[in-house]
């Protein structure tokens, strides 16, 4: 068998560079060797190490990643003329300063679902920028590099996380109970808790509680056997618009495979019924009972 081909996806800014001896400008080629000396000089003082020849060699790294992030972006088209064009006409500081802040955008979103304290943290938020950029952007000039497709990919991860987020946020604001402020979050469990205790009808919002307030919603719908769809349409009419997709796909979800909503009905124990409403909710319950 014959070997597979490789396709050859060098960084934008390496594929730029092979084009710089046909290039009729003057100086472009001692002008970028500058910017990226420069670059590569501010790289290691804040990232890695400027005084040992393996921190130099990473800064380097980083800055070919850096800038190619930055050419991918700010690119209309597919082309590595224009991007020599770019780092000619406008410099290779501007191409970087563009993959840098795409980095910074996506580290200051939630990587998952659970938020804490931390997460706020300015030491904290400083380490993730740093582990994201090595991540993305650290790699040989003259190798395959696939840090734009890693972005991407951790973008979508990371907007899908932070809807999540922005509606456990929401329901949190709008307890019917009253706000809940506490610094850590469980959004899938705050989502869980307000599509479940929706069932009852009413149109309440629950984005926290208790065992003495559930077992009170499992009797009060075992007596009166709701409409567990109404209850869920009275929910999605009072969130905003924007956290529709987010709240209907859970609700979907949870019509099949909630085992709370499945078990109420029947003659399942209130404490068996408690221990997989935990499995839910998480620490959004609150510990009620002594």
């Amino acid at each position: 068998m014959l070997p597979a081909l490789v396709r050859e996806n060098l960084p934008r800014l390496t594929r730029a560079i092979k084009l710089l001896p046909g290039d009729t400008r003057p100086d472009a080629a001692v002008i970028l060797a500058d910017e990226l000396s420069g670059i590569t000089a501010m790289v290691a003082e804040k990232f890695t190490n400027n005084r040992t020849s393996e921190g130099i060699q990473k800064a380097v790294n980083l800055t070919v990643g850096g800038v190619s992030l930055g050419l991918e972006q700010l690119l209309s088209v597919d082309s590595d003329a224009a991007a020599l064009d770019f780092l000619v006409d406008n410099g290779a500081e501007a191409a970087f300063q563009a993959g840098f802040r795409q980095l910074k955008d996506l580290a200051a979103m939630p990587e998952d679902t659970l938020v804490g304290e931390y997460d706020q943290d300015p030491v904290y938020a400083q380490r993730r920028l740093r582990d994201i950029f090595f991540d993305i952007c650290l790699t040989d000039p003259n190798a395959n590099w696939d840090g734009p497709a890693r972005y991407q990919e951790q973008l979508k991860q990371r907007l899908e996380a932070q809807a999540v987020v922005r509606l456990a946020n929401w329901l949190r604001r709008h307890n019917t109970e009253g706000p809940v402020k506490d610094v850590d979050l469980n959004a899938e469990g705050v989502i869980a808790l307000a599509i479940i205790f929706a069932v009852e009808g009413g149109g309440r919002i629950v984005a926290r509680t208790g065992q003495k307030e559930f077992e009170r919603f499992v009797k009060a719908v075992r007596k009166n056997k709701p409409d567990y769809e109404a209850g869920w349409a009275d929910l999605v009419a009072a969130v905003p618009a924007q956290h529709h997709p987010v709240l209907l796909n859970r609700i979907d979800v949870y019509r099949t495979n909630c085992t709370v909503l499945q078990h109420i009905p029947g003659r399942t124990a209130m404490k068996t019924l408690f221990a997989e409403l935990e499995n839910y909710a998480g620490s959004e319950l609150d510990a009620d009972y002594d």
